[in-house]
């Protein structure tokens, strides 16, 4: 059995592609754990959640877990300026995702507003989504 700590992440996506968490929350993470307990985590939150094909879980070693913390942000703005978002409209916050996770939601975003130039989706850090919230 591999040695090491291991988390368990996942929970409800928005879609089969697994790629954005449903209602714009942030995907769980739990852990970290040895193998067989990530193992035994990953068993029994995939038991409670077998009526809903959203639902998806995986286990992940730490070290592809760990290091920097990426996010999406973004939505509907007012003008192609890409400063204020658009009346009855809020700044979209997805995350937090490795850097390839947050590419795969990125694109999926972009892919499906692509016909829609007052949206714009960035790929940014923590301090960069902190000061997107706050301009909000």
């Amino acid at each position: 059995m591999k040695e090491g700590r291991f988390y368990v992440l996942g929970g409800e996506y928005a879609d089969t592609s697994f790629t954005i968490i449903a209602d714009g929350g942030a995907e769980e993470r739990h852990g970290p754990y040895s193998l067989r307990e990530a193992h035994d985590i990953w068993r029994a939150l995939t038991g409670k959640t077998v009526d809903n094909c959203l639902v998806r879980y995986r286990i992940k070693p730490e070290d592809e877990v760990a290091g920097e913390t990426w996010y999406v942000v973004g939505g509907e703005y007012a003008t192609t300026a890409f400063e204020t978002v658009a009346e009855g409209e809020k700044l979209e916050s997805y995350g937090p995702f490795s850097r390839p996770e947050a590419l795969a939601v990125w694109r999926a975003l972009t892919g499906k507003t692509v016909d829609n130039a007052m949206i714009r989706y960035s790929i940014v850090d923590e301090e960069e989504r902190a000061a997107f919230l706050a301009g909000a």
